[in-house]
């Protein structure tokens, strides 16, 4: 049987170095250890749902408080351990080349390839385990973007990065290609210095934003932001919005594409990242002709399975509204105009008469 040491004589500051190590051999770039102070985060949270730019994300105010004390989520925790993967995948289309083709669709780079919750949620546990078995058993729970968590604002105080004006984590050394996960944990580890933030007088996210949806800095109306629009909105896709989304038919990342910082971005070391089924470069006529069964077969496994084929076809009808007119684009949109979804229908609708079709 293995013996542990009590807790008084945990050595844990050497402990911290060694989950350093642990992380970057399991495959995160970066790990950082903070405390569940949130208090400034928990103003900005409120007074953004106060003003309802979550829109239909109901999500974000059902826990009240426990998103922004961690203690509250889940009892007895004094410390998080806040990690990042970088996603970048380098063996995409250049996301120049492809937003500039409006025959092309767009899908955020990190939905190309597969699912990263279940990658970093095994991650996480096999780093968990390796506490263990230092400390013996401990307190903890892994999170990665599954639960009412503050994730960024975390991270932020790890020393990971800090929230940029587009509300995204940067990094100095590594841009913001990189997904979050967290260990809430009992363990009184000796936590990090804040990032500091390096945005200064720039304003290139808030200037590429397609829908200004970045209404100023570190501030976010997710009713106009694309990646709400094409993920997390359920229903119609306000007109007005549309003809601004051009050919981007899951997630946008035009904020981050023009961000200074990504010129730090190093590729990522997961191959389940890369690109799967041709999703960095395909055609909207293409992926429009996708039967509900060629949809869950090539998006099984992927971020992108979650909206569901009818918000699929949404999303590439209003892309294909905004294409150039050919005969392929307008057959394909005809094709479609029975569809028995009234949501495909309206945007089809919609989208032919774009082409005065």
């Amino acid at each position: 049987m293995t013996s542990h040491p009590p807790r008084s004589a945990i050595d844990y500051p050497a402990l911290v170095q060694d989950i350093k190590q642990w992380a970057r051999e399991l495959g995160f770039r970066q790990a950082g250890i903070t405390s569940t102070e949130l208090d400034a985060a928990e103003t900005h949270l409120l007074r953004w749902l106060g003003a309802g730019r979550h829109g239909e994300m109901t999500y974000m105010a059902r826990h009240g408080t426990r998103r922004s004390r961690p203690a509250e989520l889940v009892p007895g925790t004094v410390r998080i351990i806040s990690l990042r993967m970088d996603y970048w995948p380098p063996q995409a289309r250049a996301t120049q080349a492809v937003l500039q083709d409006p025959a092309l669709g767009y899908v955020s780079r990190y939905a190309l390839g597969r699912d990263y919750h279940k990658l970093v949620r095994k991650r996480l546990q096999r780093l968990a385990d390796r506490i263990m078995a230092v400390t013996g058993p401990f307190g903890y729970r892994a999170f990665t973007d599954s639960a009412p968590v503050l994730e960024k604002a975390l991270a932020e105080n790890a020393g990971l990065g800090w929230i940029g004006k587009h509300t995204n984590l940067i990094n100095e050394r590594a841009g913001s290609w990189f997904f979050l996960g967290e260990l809430f944990t009992d363990l009184p580890l000796p936590v990090d210095t804040p990032a500091a933030n390096h945005c200064g007088d720039c304003h290139a996210c808030i200037d590429a934003c397609p829908t200004q949806a970045i209404t100023a800095p570190y501030q976010l109306d997710a009713r106009r932001c694309i990646s709400y629009l094409t993920i997390e909105a359920p229903g119609s896709i306000p007109e007005v919005l549309r003809p601004a989304m051009g050919n981007r038919i899951y997630g946008c990342d035009d904020c981050q594409l023009v961000c200074p910082w990504n010129r730090f971005t190093a590729p990522t070391g997961e191959s389940d990242f890369h690109p799967r089924h041709g999703l960095d470069a395909t055609t909207l006529v293409d992926l429009f002709q996708w039967s509900e069964s060629t949809f869950e077969r090539n998006t099984q496994g992927s971020a992108i399975h979650r909206i569901g084929y009818e918000c699929w076809l949404r999303n590439i009808a209003v892309a294909l509204g905004n294409a150039p007119t050919t005969p392929a684009v307008v057959h394909a949109l005809k094709e479609k105009s029975g569809h028995p979804s009234a949501l495909v229908r309206e945007h089809v609708v919609w989208a032919l008469q774009q082409h005065n079709a």
